[in-house]
């Protein structure tokens, strides 16, 4: 297919008389060489189902739409749905829009197979839309994440292990996805521009280790982040069996939780799970 001939994006948001909402934690990119390059990041898109939460006038949209993707954009801000609409009709059978909060609907229920979510997230919501994808079942709904995020949030989604950054964001991306810092982004890029830097985080899901509940690995993080600077000795004594878990697993209870790699978490989370 053909890509259609598009007016340039600034007038589509001239035309519609668009600005970014702060409540809503807009920022509109128009670099359509920037776009594209996101687009590329999860790879071959011809004819591949792609969810897109926060398309705002339809920037990445249109990218996304030249690979050949087959895009579910949903967009909560009804002032954006008639940009999105002309893209519809540009694209027949390609772009279907879905009015809404993407953190109230099932996207999972939209897609015949396998998507891959690409997205410039509100900065608001992105977290939580995030860790609820990072928390679906295992293998998940979707086949890879390429995220926009403050960069502060996406360094904290990639941190390794020792690292200030590190903490219990880093050990959900991390304990069954392989996960990366794709490519920074400048806040001159935005329109308006945020006071902060972002980058585009790329995660891509793994098997997960056998043997470990979600919520054990979660409860045992928590204890232990939520007092990072005490020893896991005091962070977790809270917890039942956990001083048992990490003597076990030969883990120094005098270590500070920055220390512990996401595969001691885990194989601690592991020890616990099913005894509690």
């Amino acid at each position: 297919m053909t890509a259609p001939e598009l007016p340039p994006l600034r007038d589509v948001i001239a035309r519609h008389g668009l600005s970014a909402s702060k409540a809503l934690g807009q920022n509109f990119l128009f670099d359509a060489q920037l776009l594209g390059r996101i687009a590329r990041i999860p790879g071959e898109l011809a004819d591949a189902e792609v969810l897109e939460v926060g398309p705002g006038p339809g920037g990445l949209t249109r990218a996304l739409l030249a690979q050949g993707a087959r895009v579910t954009a949903i967009e909560r801000d009804r002032r954006c749905i008639p940009a999105l609409a002309e893209l519809e009709a540009a694209y027949p059978g390609k772009l279907r829009v879905i009015e809404g909060d993407a953190t109230a609907i099932d996207a999972r229920t939209l897609f015949e197979g396998a998507p891959h979510i690409v997205s410039n997230l509100p900065y608001n919501v992105g977290t939580a839309l995030l860790i609820g994808w990072l928390s679906a079942e295992w293998v998940p709904w979707w086949r890879s994440l390429t995220l926009m995020f403050q960069r502060e949030v996406a360094e904290r989604i990639v941190a390794p292990v020792n690292g200030d950054a590190y903490g219990r964001l880093a050990i959900l991306a991390q304990w069954r996805t392989a996960a990366k810092i794709a490519m920074p982004v400048h806040r001159s890029a935005f329109t308006p521009p945020p006071k902060v830097m972002s980058a585009v985080v790329h995660l891509t899901p793994v098997s997960a280790p056998e043997g470990v509940a979600l919520d054990v690995l979660e409860r045992v993080t928590a204890a232990a982040f939520g007092q990072r600077r005490k020893m896991l000795r005091q962070s977790l004594r809270g917890v039942p069996g956990a001083m048992d878990a990490l003597a076990a697993e030969a883990i120094d209870a005098t270590r500070r939780a920055e220390t512990v790699s996401v595969a001691e978490f885990v194989a601690v989370a592991r020890r616990l799970t099913g005894t509690n």
